[in-house]
């Protein structure tokens, strides 16, 4: 039976992450010509070509980007095994990279790292916040939370809880332009679009004894985050439907109303997301473990 070049995998996995034969070669200690020969010997096995390479560029091909991110799981794999072994004989630590939504990152998950790390202080965590969706493999990513509602994928997924919306707008609005008492009413007023809901289109509602209605928003502004509506919606210029983490405080303040308080947006689940693969380094399974502690304890 032939083995599998695996030391030519996780070099070819390497330069996919670098983009770079070089930054490769310097990442792994080796001269560039090793790196070089590692993946002409991998191309070599494949019978296909994995890069375009020119004197400017480097560039997966066809076959590249389908096999990179196995690559990548055989290289994260490996390094997890070792990491496990190691970690069994001593405390959690290394760095863990973690990506979270800007506004739930800022308010939930920031203060949950405090404490994590006074519990494990040679464990250091990399925070990357944007409401962008990352890609885990490409980007290196250790566990990545998301406010939504998960596609099928080779990524493994832990419900945290949900997130519940509210439809809002500022007292001076409503004054202005009169409460609405059923949603189809919303087709005449100002909406204010946060285009990271699920259906940013359309707003699906469920009202008293199950009675569904769907409305098409229009208004002044649409954003992919709920933070910049803030300033339009307390000026009094639409009504938005945002999550309550972002909205809670203004809520309680008075600064924004509850309307429509009969009928709920359908509440996106908060999710905890890994790479794919069964090994996981103790210091990414710890972190795992205090966060569906500390996030299940937010409010809603």
């Amino acid at each position: 039976m032939r083995l599998p070049d695996l030391e030519a995998w996780a070099i070819f996995a390497t330069v996919v992450e670098q983009r770079s034969f070089t930054a490769a070669a310097q990442t792994l200690g080796l001269s560039k010509a090793t790196v070089s020969k590692a993946v002409t010997r991998l191309e070599t096995a494949l019978g296909a070509q994995l890069f375009h390479r020119t004197s400017r560029m480097l560039t997966l091909t066809e076959a590249g980007r389908t096999l990179a991110p196995r690559a990548q799981a055989m290289l994260g794999e490996a390094q997890a095994a070792e990491e496990a072994a190691r970690d069994d004989a001593s405390a959690p630590g290394g760095r863990v990279t973690l990506a979270a939504p800007m506004t739930f990152g800022l308010q939930r998950v920031a203060p949950a790292l405090a404490t994590f790390l006074c519990r494990y202080p040679a464990i250091t965590v990399d925070l990357k916040l944007s409401d962008a969706k990352v890609d885990l493999v490409a980007e290196g990513i250790d566990i990545a939370l998301r406010i939504a509602s998960l596609p099928d994928s080779s990524l493994r997924a832990r419900r945290v809880g949900s997130v519940a919306a509210h439809i809002v707008a500022a007292p001076a609005y409503l004054a202005r332009r009169g409460h609405p008492r059923h949603p189809a009413e919303l087709g005449e007023h100002a909406c204010l679009g946060y285009s990271l809901l699920p259906t940013p289109g359309l707003w699906r509602f469920t009202g008293p004894g199950g009675a569904e209605v769907a409305v098409r928003p229009t208004g002044p502004l649409v954003a992919n985050s709920g933070d910049a509506l803030l300033p339009a919606l307390r000026a009094g210029l639409g009504i938005a439907v945002l999550p309550e983490f972002i909205v809670g405080a203004d809520i309680a303040s008075g600064a924004l109303e509850p309307i429509l308080t009969d009928w709920r947006f359908p509440p996106v689940a908060l999710h905890l997301i890994t790479p794919p693969g069964i090994l996981r380094p103790a210091r990414v399974t710890v972190l795992i473990d205090h966060l569906m502690t500390a996030l299940a304890d937010c409010p809603r």
